[in-house]
């Protein structure tokens, strides 16, 4: 390899590392952030290359790992599948991760458990408010209307 070939190559693969220091990130977000720093396509697809060789990009693990922290805020699989998909990951690898994890979880506690906290919060608020207001703020974490209209209804 030439000494000018490689020293582009160099750097893309030293930001790239910096990075992945922060977090654990896509492929897609990889080849975005060093678009953004104007290096040639070449230098990134071989940066991107050496970086999954190396085990240092796995968007199979990205999404495992995605999910793992995204439940725990807790958000709902709907956003979780579309922050997926914006990253970059492919649709049958965010779809067999879901499918795992949807044995386990329990959309419907997460719910019930997160609207009673909320309302409590809303309490000096007419009853109808609370509950628009968190529905709407349910639906933005990501959760399905079904179940939080279910959800709501019982409560």
């Amino acid at each position: 390899m030439s000494k000018d070939k490689s020293e582009p190559l160099e750097k893309a693969k030293n930001y790239a590392f910096l990075l992945l220091k922060f977090r654990q990130r896509s492929a897609k977000e990889i080849t975005q952030r060093l678009k953004q720093k104007n290096f040639d396509d070449s230098v990134i697809k071989e940066t991107l290359s050496f970086l999954k060789r190396q085990g240092f990009v796995d968007d199979e693990s990205f999404a495992k790992a995605w999910i793992d922290s995204r439940l725990k805020k807790p958000l709902g699989l709907r956003r979780i599948k579309e922050e997926l998909r914006i990253k970059g990951i492919d649709t049958n690898i965010i779809e067999s991760n879901l499918k795992k994890i949807k044995q386990d979880y329990l959309e419907e506690e997460v719910v019930a458990r997160i609207a009673a906290d909320r309302l409590s919060k809303l309490k000096g608020i007419e009853p109808q408010k609370a509950k628009r207001r968190t529905f709407a703020y349910l639906l933005r974490r990501g959760f399905s209307p079904g179940v939080i209209l279910d959800t709501l209804a019982r409560i």
